[in-house]
């Protein structure tokens, strides 16, 4: 694996990530932000950040699963939320544990949130991207 996920002490302890990652490997994979669109083009869970996130995250795994990668690869997630309050907290991490539910991992990269005024389109909530390394 080219990826190692460390909390050094003296940090917080963040429960759904871990604050730095170690790469070694020698192949950068950069994913595009993915919103809540499936494979037509169609948008999942208008009105719905955790429906959204889902979806922004099985994206993501199917852009690395793309390129031979997977979210163990992940070095690097950044999420933007439009109107992002911190009591939506629980719809973002409701629709995190869905994902890893369905992709069989815990995404635990370090990870940056972002609170934006809008994204592309008026039915996204979310736009999420990913930054890898494999051999």
């Amino acid at each position: 694996m080219a990826v190692t996920l460390v909390n050094p002490t003296g940090l917080p302890q963040i429960d759904v990530y871990q604050q730095v990652s170690v790469a070694t490997g020698s192949k950068l994979i950069n994913v595009a932000g993915q919103v809540a669109w499936d494979a037509d083009g169609k948008t999942i869970g208008e009105g719905d950040l955790a429906a959204q996130v889902e979806q922004c995250y099985l994206n993501v795994g199917t852009a690395l699963a793309g390129v031979g990668a997977s979210f163990a690869d992940v070095v690097k997630l950044t999420l933007h939320v439009v109107d992002w309050t911190p009591d939506r907290m629980s719809e973002l991490l409701d629709g995190i544990a869905r994902a890893s539910a369905k992709l069989g991992v815990t995404p635990a990269a370090p990870a940056s949130l972002f609170g934006i005024a809008a994204l592309d389109v008026p039915e996204h909530l979310v736009e999420v991207e990913a930054m890898a390394v494999i051999d």
